[in-house]
């Protein structure tokens, strides 16, 4: 018995050894699950990314949505995904602030995954309705405290970049104000626009046209120095502005399921690197205005370390906030 016990964890070492050597198999594709829709932000990211990864990891490189949930349905697809190295995860801040905002989880965001490496950050801007009386932040912060109670706060929808940055600059100011949640930016955009609400916060690659045609008011970006973008570099950060300490990116980073071999995400790994650096890749996301990442976040522990980090301040944020979802 000890016998076939052994010969059995030997041919299931080879096995995993011989699936390792072979990655990518060849004429079956990776797939890049991406748990929102398509279209949307991470949706575009993903299918840049899937294009800039061809080459330097020699497959063909598919992008699959599993919307659902805020994302915990395509990330548990992932989770539970043979471990062979051709079903990873595209997946934005939500991978560390799904463990706060759900109250069951089918998968733990820390120990289920394999990290891969970080891929970009995206800015986010504070807007507000065009006939808001301030012109500058300090004006703002005036308006605000003059309005206690008053304030409306637009946003996408739980667990969106926006309501997560609203509760963030809530926290901040020390300031309740009427959350308004919405299926999406785009509806929270029209009303803003038309001043049924007073303020948002959302991502470069969804206020940047509306801050170009000042069909919003822009006060701030929530990066911690200035943005280059040509439309944005002349708005002052919350930091500069009095919220010392307040950062919100959109980041973005891959994953792969828990026990996939080293040497599998190790060839993922270095293809992540190679396609970080791919011209194309790199126009189309300042496009967007998202930042690559270039520094030691594109290393799996290093981009566990970050999520580890980024779980534990937004953690103590949304329970504060009294937000769940079931």
């Amino acid at each position: 018995m000890k016998k076939l016990f052994a010969l059995s964890l030997l041919a299931v070492a080879t096995l995993t050894g011989a699936n390792a050597a072979d990655f990518p198999i060849k004429d079956k594709p990776v797939t890049i699950v991406v748990p929102f829709t398509a279209g949307g932000p991470t949706d575009r990211v993903a299918r840049d990314l899937a294009e800039a990864l061809r080459k330097p990891l020699g497959a063909n490189v598919v992008v699959e949505n599993v919307a659902g949930a805020g994302g915990t349905i395509g990330a548990n697809k992932v989770a539970k995904a043979p471990q062979d190295g051709h079903t990873i995860l595209l997946h934005h801040i939500g991978m560390a602030t799904s463990p706060a905002l759900y109250r069951k989880m089918p998968y733990n965001t820390t120990e289920d995954f394999e990290y891969l490496g970080m891929v970009n950050e995206v800015p986010m801007t504070l807007i507000g309705r065009p006939t808001l009386p301030a012109t500058n932040f300090k004006e703002l912060q005036a308006w605000i405290a003059q309005n206690k109670g008053a304030v409306n706060l637009g946003n996408a929808g739980l667990g969106a970049a926006s309501h997560l940055c609203g509760l963030l600059f809530q926290n901040a100011l020390k300031t309740d104000m009427t959350t308004v949640p919405y299926k999406g930016t785009a509806p929270a955009m029209n009303d803003l626009m038309g001043g049924q609400i007073d303020l948002l916060c959302d991502q470069t690659t969804n206020t940047t046209s509306q801050i170009e045609a000042k069909t919003v008011k822009a006060f701030a970006v929530t990066t911690t120095k200035r943005l280059t973008t040509p439309a944005l570099k002349y708005l002052p950060t919350l930091d500069e502005s009095g919220l010392k300490g307040f950062e919100v990116t959109i980041w973005h980073g891959l994953y792969a399921p828990k026990g996939t071999a080293a040497e599998v995400t190790a060839k993922i790994n270095k293809a992540l690197k190679v396609a970080l650096k791919d011209p194309e890749f790199l126009k189309k996301q300042q496009g967007l205005g998202a930042v690559v990442v270039t520094d030691k976040r594109t290393d799996g522990a290093e981009h566990k370390k970050f999520v580890a980090a980024e779980i534990a301040k937004w953690g103590p944020i949304i329970q504060a906030a009294g937000v769940y979802a079931d």
